[in-house]
């Protein structure tokens, strides 16, 4: 039987999000042990064995792949210690270190989002991008129109500019895609979704239409295996 929450997960993290302190939640720390991270952990695990089969390289550990819930505070105005949201992240092997294409999964008091794509890209990775959509567009639009994925999941905004990059023409037909700074599809359903049965079902339908995607915009970002010199 697949892993899922308990009403009490949610209930424990409608409670931080109100109480948002080191005293609540070490006060609480056993309920967020037993209830969040222990299913998180093992509901990766399952995830893991689903990817093996459409998304191999994105496949982490599951300590890796779930995200801590303490915010790192030091450079923030915002002093609260810990995020209101448990959450896991599988970055494609080699890009662990930098922000590539990946997988996202997330259970917050208000939502479940589930979500594939590349978020915070580098400078140089920026670029890479966009130098291959302009040859590799009318694939990605592709998929991004595919009826699977649009049934499932909905394309987000991108962060686009207001002018086309620099080194890009203006009248260049990948331009609409050249203009976002993050390339990517979510889906966000209801917190409840996440103490069904079907949770693990919800996620890797998503993640498995979205790995066609997900494995071009990892394209230029892969180091290329090297040549035998004899």
């Amino acid at each position: 039987m697949s892993t899922y929450f308990s009403p009490e997960a949610l209930k424990f993290l409608r409670g931080l999000k109100r109480n948002n302190d080191r005293e609540w939640f070490q006060a609480r720390k056993d309920v967020y042990e037993r209830e969040l991270k222990t299913p998180m952990l093992a509901l990766v695990g399952e995830i893991n064995e689903e990817m093996l089969r459409f998304a191999p390289e994105n496949v982490r550990p599951p300590q890796k792949a779930m995200m801590r819930i303490y915010r790192d505070i030091r450079f923030s105005k915002d002093k609260r210690p810990y995020k209101t949201n448990v959450a896991a992240w599988w970055a494609r092997t080699g890009l662990e270190k930098t922000s590539g294409g990946g997988y996202y999964f997330h259970l917050s008091p208000d939502e479940v989002v589930i979500a594939a794509g590349v978020y915070m890209p580098e400078r140089e990775q920026l670029l890479a991008i966009r130098r291959h959509l302009v040859e590799h567009h009318a694939e990605l639009r592709r998929v991004l129109e595919g009826k699977k994925l649009r049934s499932l999941m909905q394309e987000f905004d991108g962060l686009r500019l207001s002018r086309p990059p620099k080194g890009f023409s203006a009248d260049d037909p990948a331009m609409d895609l050249l203009l976002c700074r993050q390339w990517g599809v979510a889906a966000h359903l209801p917190p409840e979704t996440a103490t069904k049965p079907a949770l693990l079902k919800e996620i890797v339908e998503r993640f498995k239409a979205a790995a066609p995607m997900v494995d071009l915009l990892n394209a230029p970002l892969v180091p290329k295996p090297k040549r035998p010199l004899f």
